[in-house]
């Protein structure tokens, strides 16, 4: 079975984001954390996305210029094929995309059981909290961002019951940034 793979950006207070979605708050990466996240998604074939993410998340790596420094990670952002969860869009638009549009669970279900490498989800908050308040999510990284914002979005509000995480890993990267992955406690 595929599992299913978060990385989220987080502040130390539990926001992913400001009020109006600004990510002002964020810090650069560093070149191990960096690693990190360009290598994350090659134990993938899938990338999920929220439809309000996706309106800014494929537009921004289908623009990047060819001399960018980071173009081989935008390069794998437009081929990697991607599903946009979505209630309102009748089709897809960009490169290597599609659309669900049924219950989340049964999506989720089809998903996982079908042949292939991991399933990855960068975001958004709702589309995140969905996923987790539905325990659909294997595997966490959550990049900690030392800040704390007082407020904005979140992604545990949707929880209506505890969830156990157990942890893989807690690694301090120099930029500042921790990284604390872990596995949904499914027992």
């Amino acid at each position: 079975m595929r599992k299913l793979k978060l990385q989220m950006r987080i502040s130390v207070d539990g926001y992913v984001a400001g009020p109006n979605g600004e990510e002002d708050w964020d810090l650069k990466s560093d070149e191990k954390l960096w690693q990190l996240i360009d290598e994350l998604p090659d134990s993938s074939d899938t990338l999920l996305l929220g439809r309000k993410m996706a309106e800014n998340f494929i537009p921004h790596f289908e623009g990047f210029a060819p001399d960018s420094p980071k173009v081989s990670f935008a390069q794998k952002m437009v081929n990697i094929p991607k599903i946009i969860f979505t209630k309102t869009l009748d089709k897809p638009f960009g490169k290597n995309t599609s659309l669900a549009k049924g219950d989340l669970a049964a999506e989720m279900a089809k998903l996982k059981n079908q042949n292939g490498k991991d399933i990855l989800v960068y975001g958004g908050a709702g589309f995140v909290s969905s996923l987790i308040a539905g325990g659909h999510i294997d595997e966490f990284y959550f990049l900690v961002i030392p800040v704390m914002i007082n407020k904005g979005m979140r992604i545990f509000d949707l929880l209506d019951q505890r969830q156990k995480l157990f942890l893989i890993s807690a690694t301090p990267y120099e930029c500042g940034v921790s990284v604390l992955r872990y596995q949904l406690n499914k027992d």
